[in-house]
C-alpha cells in the first residue's frame, strides 16, 4: 500500500516541479491557439510567444483579437502574430473551416492548443438544458477541436501539415468533469469526455508520424468560464496554469499540469466510485441551487422594471 501510494506522488513531484519543458520550436515555428483572447487561451498565447513561437489566435470577437495581437506584438516584437475571428458556436461549418484553412495553410504550424469551449450557466439536468444549449456543447468542445485538428494534420500528399512535415504537438484541454461521473454536468462530461478518448486513440495513431498528441485536464482555474476572480493555491491563475500546461507538452498524452488539480484528481481517483459521485452530486446540486435562485432573482428584476 506505501509504494503505490509513495510512487505516484515522487513521479507527481517529479513531472510538476523538476522535469523540464521540451523546446517547442522544435515542433514547428507557430502556434495555433483557439478561445485565445480570455483565460487559459490568453495565457497560452503569451507562454507560447515567450518560448518562441510566432502565434495565430483564433477566437470569437475581432476587437479583442486585434486589441490582444497589438499587446502581444508590443511585448514580443521579434514574434510574428496573427489572428481570424471564427464563432464557433453554431457549429464549425464548410466556409469556417475553409477561412481558417486559408489563413493557417501557410504557415509553419508547430503547435495547436484547442482550448475554445463552453460548460453550462451553472450545473442542472440535461433535460433542462435548451436545444441550442445541448448542441453548443458538442459544437465548442468536440467539433472544434476535431476539425482544427484535420485542418493542422493536412496528408501525405496535397495538403502541407504536419502529416507531411512528420513533426508537430497537439494540446486538447478537457476538463475534470470528462475524467470523473459528474451529475449534473452530463452534456459538458460527454464533451470533454469524447475529448479525452479522442486524443488518446490519436496519439497512439500519430506517434509513428513523430506527432505529439496530449489532453489536458485543468481543474478550476481563475478564469471568466469558471466564474472565479482569485487566484489561490488550488486555483492557480491562468499564466500559472498556462506555465505548467506548456512544460506538460511532448510527455504524457493525458495529464493535469498544474501539481494541485493532479493531487485533487488522483485523491478522487483513490476513492469508491460511489463515494466520489456522491461528492461531486452533492456539490452540483448546491450549484444548482444557487444558480436558481439567481435566475428567479433576475426575472423577478425585469418584472418589476
Amino acid at each position: 500500500v506505501g509504494y503505490k501510494v509513495l510512487l505516484p506522488l515522487l513521479v507527481g513531484f517529479y513531472k510538476c516541479f523538476l522535469r523540464p519543458g521540451k523546446k517547442l520550436t522544435k515542433y514547428g515555428e507557430w502556434a495555433v491557439v483557439t478561445g485565445s483572447t480570455d483565460g487559459i487561451g490568453k495565457a497560452l498565447a503569451r507562454e507560447f510567444a515567450k518560448r518562441g513561437l510566432d502565434v495565430f489566435l483564433v477566437s470569437r470577437i475581432e476587437a479583442k483579437l486585434v486589441a490582444q495581437q497589438e499587446e502581444l506584438a508590443g511585448e514580443f516584437p521579434n514574434r510574428k502574430f496573427g489572428h481570424i475571428a471564427v464563432d464557433f458556436s453554431g457549429g464549425f461549418d464548410a466556409s469556417k473551416r475553409a477561412a481558417v484553412a486559408a489563413a493557417i495553410g501557410s504557415l509553419d504550424v508547430g503547435v495547436l492548443a484547442n482550448n475554445v469551449g463552453m460548460s453550462y450557466r451553472f450545473t442542472k439536468y440535461y433535460h433542462e438544458l435548451s436545444d441550442a444549449e445541448a448542441m453548443d456543447l458538442v459544437a465548442l468542445n468536440v467539433e472544434s477541436t476535431a476539425m482544427m485538428t484535420k485542418i493542422v494534420l493536412g496528408d501525405e500528399t496535397t495538403t502541407p501539415g504536419m502529416v507531411s512535415r512528420r513533426r508537430g504537438a497537439i494540446v486538447n484541454t478537457s476538463s475534470a468533469a470528462g475524467t470523473q461521473i459528474s451529475p449534473l454536468l452530463a452534456g459538458y462530461s460527454g464533451a470533454k469526455g469524447g475529448i479525452v478518448m479522442f486524443s488518446k486513440s490519436l496519439a497512439a495513431e500519430l506517434k509513428p508520424k513523430r506527432i505529439d498528441v496530449q489532453v489536458q485536464t485543468p481543474l478550476f482555474v481563475a478564469t471568466k468560464l469558471a466564474k472565479i476572480k482569485r487566484a489561490s493555491l488550488t486555483v492557480p491563475s491562468p499564466s500559472t496554469y498556462a506555465k505548467c500546461a506548456a512544460n506538460a507538452i511532448g510527455y504524457d498524452v493525458a495529464v493535469s499540469p498544474y501539481w494541485a488539480h493532479a493531487l485533487q484528481l488522483w485523491l478522487m481517483d483513490c476513492l469508491p466510485t460511489s463515494v466520489a459521485v456522491s461528492i461531486v452530486a452533492n456539490m452540483h446540486h448546491a450549484i444548482r441551487k444557487k444558480g436558481l435562485k439567481k435566475e428567479a432573482e433576475k426575472g423577478g428584476d425585469k418584472k418589476a422594471q
